[in-house]
């Protein structure tokens, strides 16, 4: 009886496949665990919630960190996932030769309604496997935040839930407070 394997792509490979149009320029995919996923079209509610993080975040930068916004993570040579949100170290050229790696990351953050399952069992582990320090995942099912810290082989070693009426900081400043309750707000 044969033996059904499955065909990982790399990162080469797939910025190949859409250089040679096997992938159209429009497509909505990201590359994760060296599968190609279709990503779910944003509707209102997670696309305004992306942008308040990106507003919040932009205004506590004063410098100490480039916000990114649903823009490309390289994990490793097969995961090249594309986080909702991501504050990076702040580099000379703004990552404009590469796209940044797991060590200049701060703080991730996926905005989860339809995605909250794949975000949970495929991203998160993969985001902990390269060491990834912290991610946040803004649960906007059951109106919770939901911040990960500790990354590990599995995953995460630290989970905490918060609600509306809870304020929550990146680990590495702990003076960019964000209310849980304003974040969650609809």
């Amino acid at each position: 009886m044969p033996v059904l394997t499955e065909h990982r792509f790399n990162v080469r490979a797939y910025y190949r496949m859409a250089e040679s149009g096997v992938l159209p320029p429009d497509a909505r995919v990201e590359l994760l665990n060296g599968r190609i996923i279709d990503m779910s079209p944003i509707g209102p509610a997670h696309g305004g919630t992306v942008k308040q993080l990106s507003r919040i975040f932009n205004l506590l930068a004063r410098g100490r960190w480039l916000v990114s916004t649903q823009d490309p993570v390289r994990l490793d040579d097969h995961s090249e996932p594309e986080p909702d949100v991501a504050l990076l170290k702040p580099a000379p050229d703004d990552y404009k030769r590469r796209h940044p790696q797991p060590d200049e990351v701060l703080l991730l953050i996926e905005v989860s309604d339809s995605t909250l399952d794949y975000d949970r069992e495929e991203k998160l582990p993969a985001y902990g496997r390269a060491g990834i320090p912290e991610v946040w995942i803004v649960n906007l099912n059951d109106a919770a935040l939901e911040v990960y810290r500790e990354p590990h082989f599995t995953g995460y070693g630290s989970k905490s839930v918060l609600r509306a009426g809870a304020a929550v900081a990146p680990h590495a400043f702990p003076d960019a407070l964000v209310n849980v309750g304003e974040l969650l707000k609809r």
